[in-house]
């Protein structure tokens, strides 16, 4: 399947909103959402961040992603990274940090991408790296049901 990316629209909010599984995914891809994800909390995040580009394949929509900081010249951070229950496995989420990379450099002249992956999201963790990531600091945050968690930010030097 041919993967393309496009800036999101509105009428791709709804789609978007199926795609966390549960509230650990929704806290993985949105930590201040409260599960399940609605349109009018996706959209408010789309007003208030950079960049929000999905992924299509054979005219569906695939992945979902953003920039919560985007600084001309300085740091983008990506968030609300998020990939269809079908779609996963399949390349998705590489294309789509790929993407949101080249946004980086060719749209904020960005000089660093970072993004931050919670511990309990093994296939984050293991993504990341392999694009180029780097550790480089560990937060405890407080996770579902008041758990204690890991956020592992990462970053890639362009």
């Amino acid at each position: 399947m041919e993967l393309i990316h496009r800036p999101v629209q509105p009428h791709d909010i709804a789609t978007i909103c199926c795609f966390p599984q549960g509230p650990d995914e929704l806290f993985y891809m949105f930590p201040r959402a409260e599960y399940p994800l609605t349109p009018t909390q996706l959209s408010d995040a789309i007003t208030s961040r950079s960049g929000s580009t999905v992924v299509e394949g054979d005219g569906t929509v695939l992945a979902f992603a953003n920039f919560y900081k985007a600084e001309h010249g300085g740091v983008c951070a990506l968030g609300n990274v998020v990939v269809a229950p079908a779609a996963r496995g399949h390349g998705v989420a590489r294309y789509l940090v790929q993407c949101m990379i080249e946004l980086a450099r060719s749209q904020f002249d960005a000089r660093e991408v970072w993004v931050s992956c919670f511990n309990h999201n093994t296939a984050g963790l293991l993504l990341y790296p392999q694009l180029g990531f780097v550790p480089f600091a560990v937060e405890e945050r407080q996770g579902p049901g008041n758990t204690r968690v890991a956020l592992v930010q990462m970053k890639q030097v362009l």
